[in-house]
């Protein structure tokens, strides 16, 4: 076979080249599959599932990974946080390659991350005044947490430091526990979308300064991936389920009254048909 002249091979190279540049700058759709709980016939009636798909741009979304620690005080936390961290690993770095920026939160744990690439990120992201917060209804959770939600009998200490070493830290990502600093990074990034993941569903998912709550009241709209978080739930409290069970009311609950949910596999469906 002859060697192509050196004029066509540049040509090809430099069309190649083109063909790259454009599939890499070419703005990636994310079609997923979501699922929220819709009453019918009034404030009495039934709740029944619903399904529909949201097409977000990748670029305009954000995963938050809320307080998936290096350990938690709770045993039985602490060994399903690692199963999570295992789970969430490839569907993070998927997501990462389609786009979608990271944002790392494990709470009181940023004198750890001080000056680091990602830290620094978020802290200089500049400035924007979140508005006032919209009135959102908020009836309580099913279950009762008012023990500490610990289902293996540990007393309560600070036992976390760090992020859980099994989720990485890639250049590009964010690291930040202030829900200002991440209003700050989405809006500069002009995200519209966060997909929230972690621990605990019935604590920190909804209720810290980047959480559910805070972050729908900013008009920002939430998606839960069901299916990579956990509860803070002892069995011995009420409603007396199981530990999964007890998990399963409070995303139903969040199905109900505060946002979409999402499981990781139709997520990375979205993520690899992007690709």
């Amino acid at each position: 076979m002859k060697h192509l002249p050196v004029a066509v091979s540049l040509a090809l190279s430099g069309c190649l080249g083109a063909f790259l540049l454009i599939a890499s700058t070419t703005p990636i759709d994310l079609h997923l599959k979501l699922r929220r709980l819709d009453q019918s016939d009034g404030p009495s009636g039934s709740w029944h599932p619903v399904s529909l798909t949201k097409t977000i741009p990748a670029s305009k979304t954000a995963i938050v990974i809320c307080d998936m620690w290096d350990r938690h005080w709770c045993d039985g936390a602490t060994q399903r946080v690692d199963q999570l961290a295992r789970k969430m690993e490839p569907v993070l770095e998927r997501a990462r390659q389609a786009g979608v920026l990271i944002i790392h939160a494990p709470s009181e744990t940023m004198s750890y991350y001080a000056n680091t690439p990602g830290r620094l990120l978020a802290e200089n992201a500049p400035q924007v005044i979140p508005p006032q917060d919209a009135p959102h209804i908020d009836p309580p959770l099913p279950i009762d947490d008012s023990d500490g939600g610990c289902d293996t009998g540990n007393k309560t200490y600070k036992a976390w430091t760090r992020e859980n070493p099994l989720i990485s830290i890639k250049p590009g990502d964010a690291i930040s526990d202030k829900g200002s600093e991440i209003y700050n990074l989405i809006r500069e990034r002009h995200i519209d979308t966060i997909l929230l993941m972690g621990v605990h569903v019935n604590m920190c998912i909804l209720n810290r300064s980047f959480g559910i709550r805070q972050m729908t009241r900013w008009g920002v709209p939430c998606i839960l991936v069901r299916d990579l978080t956990d509860a803070m739930y002892n069995p011995k409290s009420k409603p007396y389920v199981s530990h999964a069970a007890g998990t399963q009311l409070v995303i139903e609950y969040i199905e109900k009254y505060w946002a979409p949910t999402v499981t990781s596999g139709d997520l990375m469906t979205a993520l690899n048909a992007s690709h």
